[in-house]
């Protein structure tokens, strides 16, 4: 018999007595009515606070935005694991980087002149500033994030997250000796950056980058250059 269907009965039993005298029972069965009462309000308290709480939660995603749910939820089509950069030199990879060309994409949608600073936390994860001109609401713009390792931090394989828990790949695809040039790329064919802490990049580079992205199934020839 579930709890309501106990309160029901035990308010009948109540209703039927009209105005008896109090007796022990009828004592105790008022004492149950207002126990399984309290329980239930108390679960329904509980209950509400849950809903409120994904209320809250998905406020915030639409904050973020579709687009960065789109991003972390989209069919995964895989980058090979022999296409990540190892070994991966983590130091060497801090500091101010410059987006040189870009898949066009809704999570950088009226974004230019975008770079990205990486430093270390003491925990082994990357502090990420990423800085921006959104060019639509005519205003600098600035987000914070966390980055770290899947894996070894050997391998250029990380996850990036501005709004805990989402965290999105980032895949450092292939990278030049000194550390100045990098083709980094999402979790799908969709997403692919080259970075750069020049402004010119040589062509070499240039051509080897392009050739890399190809090979993995990328349409380089969407690239837009910044």
């Amino acid at each position: 018999m579930s709890k309501l269907t106990k309160i029901s009965a035990l308010c009948s039993q109540v209703a039927n007595r009209g105005n008896a005298s109090p007796r022990a029972g009828s004592l105790r069965e008022h004492v149950t009515i207002n126990s399984i009462f309290n329980q239930t309000k108390n679960k329904t308290v509980r209950l509400s606070n849950v809903m409120k709480k994904e209320k809250w939660l998905i406020a915030a995603a639409a904050g973020v935005g579709a687009a960065g749910l789109a991003y972390a939820l989209w069919p995964k089509n895989h980058i090979p694991k022999k296409a990540i950069v190892e070994p991966f030199d983590k130091a060497k990879y801090m500091g101010v980087w410059r987006e040189a060309a870009r898949l066009p994409n809704r999570i950088e949608k009226n974004l230019k002149d975008l770079t990205e600073e990486y430093s270390l936390n003491e925990d082994g994860s990357i502090k990420v500033i990423t800085r921006a001109y959104n060019f639509d609401k005519n205003k600098p713009v600035e987000a914070a994030g966390k980055a770290k390792f899947t894996g070894s931090d050997t391998r250029g394989k990380l996850k990036v997250a501005y709004f805990l828990p989402l965290y999105l790949d980032y895949n450092v695809l292939d990278i030049d000796d000194d550390y100045k040039f990098a083709l980094v790329s999402g979790n799908s064919l969709d997403y692919l950056w080259i970075l750069a802490r020049e402004n010119d990049i040589p062509n070499d580079i240039r051509i080897r980058f392009l050739l890399k992205a190809t090979g993995l199934g990328f349409d380089v020839g969407k690239l837009e250059w910044m």
